[in-house]
């Protein structure tokens, strides 16, 4: 029987993956099914009503993935409803605006896309894969840790102004709810035993997409009948690279985390990256800085972003700076099993919309309204269009084994993830080292570029940079899930410390 082993946002969700090792599972369908739990038991860290992308590797098989990204929408919606939402400031990793309400709502895709994966690479029946998500809402969840900390900056302005969201996640005396103590999602076991029993056009062509149309409707909000309806997840080339002897794979363009993360990763080692000391930060942080500015200021904005996103990884690979200087609502997944399967899912749903229509228990993203990857203004888009994302689920491999990785983050998931990879495939840690290791990510904070650091790690200023030190390990900086499976030395997995998430064993 194959063995699998899964790292997940939570104990709950990689132990949800593990019983459908046990039940005979490979590592897709392990990873879908943890994905599918956190999805409905990480309330504010994740959501439902999500989007996110899906790296999976196929034994013998080339890797593809996934886009089940969010997209513009719109079709159909009165000219009145553009505009809508509340701009919400969170002091969340120092300093959080966003967009909230109906009106900050994308296009959901992740169940269409947890579905074509399990429909090509799994071996389980859809409903089997649902089935641990629905048991956990049915019968109340803990709140995670992570849930629990971003409730503490979120919980009014994002979760305080809908009813039926606000009765989830307070007491009856205003009261967040706090790591530990049960929840309860009204109406969202009915949701997801329609989904499982008639599949996702339920969500996307059936009664439960038509009721969550008409609360975003009735509240001006962008989302209709007609956007669910011509929805569809897309399969891509990944984009790939080299780095120590490994082929690593990881999210393409449109999208921009996948080939900021590789570029950071490859300018960092052809500039001789090997370890952290006093002397060699200064490399990576250089580039970050010049990577993330081009994703700010040349991608972001890109109408050929493709193209673009080419440049970069071009500049990267010569390891030219020069040519390049001119959601805490996120989840991750990994899994590897003994027959050569990897599969690695990051979803998110923004920093959460704080909408949920009475009688789904879905609560909904705010895709819409991450402003930093919407230069051309909220609702600047055209019905249809798939929005950008900063997520970079990766598979790498070498010789009989299979690296699977991703974390949360927002912009973070970028510099979280080269770091682990250069750790790990570079300087030679351990993967838990490498995990754990403190990070650096370059940022621009109250208007000021800056260093942003944990302790541990020699970071001094550099090229007019300030420098912000947080006091310990934080989830800011991400929270990499991995997993390596090899033939010869069989399954390893580490949930990163940052995030308090699970890892588990099956089959």
């Amino acid at each position: 029987m194959r063995r699998v082993v899964v790292a997940s946002g939570s104990a709950l969700s990689a132990e949800a993956g593990a019983a459908i090792a046990d039940d005979g599972g490979n590592a897709v369908d392990v990873a879908v099914a943890a994905t599918l739990t956190t999805m409905c038991t990480d309330p504010g860290v994740i959501a439902p009503g999500s989007a996110g992308f899906i790296v999976v590797a196929p034994a013998g098989r080339h890797p593809v993935v996934i886009d089940a990204y969010a997209e513009m929408p719109g079709r159909g919606a009165p000219p009145e409803n553009t505009g809508s939402g509340e701009r919400i400031f969170m002091t969340y990793g120092g300093a959080t605006r966003t967009i909230v309400g109906y009106g900050s709502v994308a296009t959901p895709g992740i169940f269409a896309g947890l579905a074509l994966a399990s429909q090509r690479f799994g071996t389980m029946p859809w409903r089997d894969l649902m089935r641990p998500a629905i048991d956990a809402v049915d019968q109340g969840f803990p709140l995670s840790t992570a849930s629990a900390e971003y409730l503490a900056y979120s919980h009014d302005v994002v979760f305080g102004w809908d009813p039926p969201s606000y009765s989830v996640l307070h007491h009856e005396d205003g009261t967040h709810l706090r790591a530990g103590e049960m929840v309860h999602i009204p109406h969202l076991a009915d949701s997801l035993r329609a989904i499982a029993e008639d599949g996702v056009d339920v969500l996307y062509r059936g009664e439960l997409g038509a009721r969550i149309a008409a609360a975003v409707a009735e509240h001006g909000g962008l989302l209709t009948r007609a956007d669910l309806e011509a929805y569809e997840p897309v399969v891509r080339v990944p984009t790939h690279f080299d780095l120590g002897g490994w082929e690593v794979f990881t999210n393409p363009a449109p999208a921009l985390g996948g080939v900021s993360m590789a570029a950071i990763a490859m300018l960092a080692a052809h500039h001789g990256f090997a370890e952290w000391t006093a002397a060699q930060i200064p490399i990576l942080v250089r580039a970050q800085r010049a990577v993330l500015e081009y994703r700010a200021g040349v991608l972001a904005g890109s109408s050929a972003v493709e193209r673009d996103a080419m440049r970069l990884l071009d500049a990267a690979r010569m390891g030219d700076l020069h040519r390049l200087n001119g959601s805490p609502s996120t989840t991750h997944t990994s899994a590897g099993d003994t027959d050569g399967n990897g599969c690695a899912i990051t979803v998110s749903a923004g920093y959460c919309s704080g909408a949920m229509p009475a009688g789904t228990g879905f609560y909904l993203n705010n895709c819409l309204g991450e402003l930093e990857l919407h230069p051309a203004g909220y609702h600047g888009l055209a019905p249809g269009t798939r929005l950008t994302s900063n997520m970079a689920p990766t598979v790498a491999r070498r010789n009989g084994a299979t690296l699977a990785l991703g974390s949360p983050g927002a912009s973070r998931i970028t510099t979280a993830l080269s770091s682990v990879l250069l750790n790990f495939l570079l300087v030679g840690m351990s993967l838990s080292d490498a995990v754990d290791h403190p990070r650096v990510h370059t940022e621009v904070f109250e208007g000021q570029p800056t260093i942003a650091h944990e302790p541990g790690i020699p970071v001094e200023a550099i090229d007019g940079l300030e420098v912000r030190r947080f006091p310990d390990l934080s989830m800011y900086f991400g929270g990499v899930q991995a997993v390596i499976t090899d033939r010869t030395t069989g399954l390893f997995a580490h949930a990163d410390p940052r995030r308090v998430g699970g890892i588990a064993r099956g089959g």
